[in-house]
This record gives structure tokens, sequence and C-alpha cells, in this order.
């Protein structure tokens, strides 16, 4: 269960800070730019990874909520591996997406086998 909360709390983090980078910093910007996605698309998915962040942390007092935030975090990740085979990106460029969409389907089934 410790491995559990480290990890969570790890991809908490991750998000949040991603998240946050997606609203206010110019390099993240230029990156959605580059991805082609709208200013509005970026603000969106700067949003809901704060989002799904804060929900992961509330999941640890309630269950449904990580379950949702995780299940979430895994779809978003999947479409932004998705943006990133599209644009044609390198190999490298495309692992941390898909390595936090197996983080995120791991978090969710730990969130199942706990309900």
């Amino acid at each position: 269960m410790i491995v559990f909360k480290i990890i969570l709390l790890f991809t908490s983090f991750a998000f949040a800070y991603y998240g946050y980078n997606c609203l206010r910093n110019n390099l993240m910007i230029s990156e959605f730019k580059r991805f082609g996605l709208t200013k509005k698309q970026r603000q969106l998915t700067g949003v809901l990874q704060i989002m799904g962040a804060t929900g992961l942390v509330l999941g640890l007092f309630h269950l449904w909520i990580g379950l949702f935030a995780s299940g979430g975090l895994a779809v978003l990740m999947l479409l932004g591996f998705g943006v990133r085979l599209k644009i044609k990106d390198s190999f490298l460029q495309a692992i941390p997406s898909f390595v936090f969409i197996l983080i995120n389907v791991y978090l969710l089934y730990v969130f199942l086998q706990l309900i």
C-alpha cells in the first residue's frame, strides 16, 4: 500500500506541475502550438491535469474520486500519446505520455481493488 501511495503522490505532483505549466509557461505554450493544438485545448489540458492531480490526492480519502481521476488522467495521456504519434515525435519524446498511461492504469486498478 505504501508503494501505491508514493506512486500516487508522485503522479499527482507531476500532473499539478505540468498542468500549471500548460497554463503559464511560455515554453509549454509554444509546445502546444507545435502539437497543432489551440489555446483553449492547452488551457483545458492544464485545468484537467490540475483537477486530476487533486482528484488523485482526494482519492486517498474517497476512493471513487481517485478512481475517476486516475481513469481520466489515463485517457488524457492516451490522447497526448496519440498527438505525439500524429506529429511524428521521436520515441523518446513520446515515452513520458506512455509511461503516465501505464501509471494511471495501475492506479485505476488499485482503486478498483480497494472499492
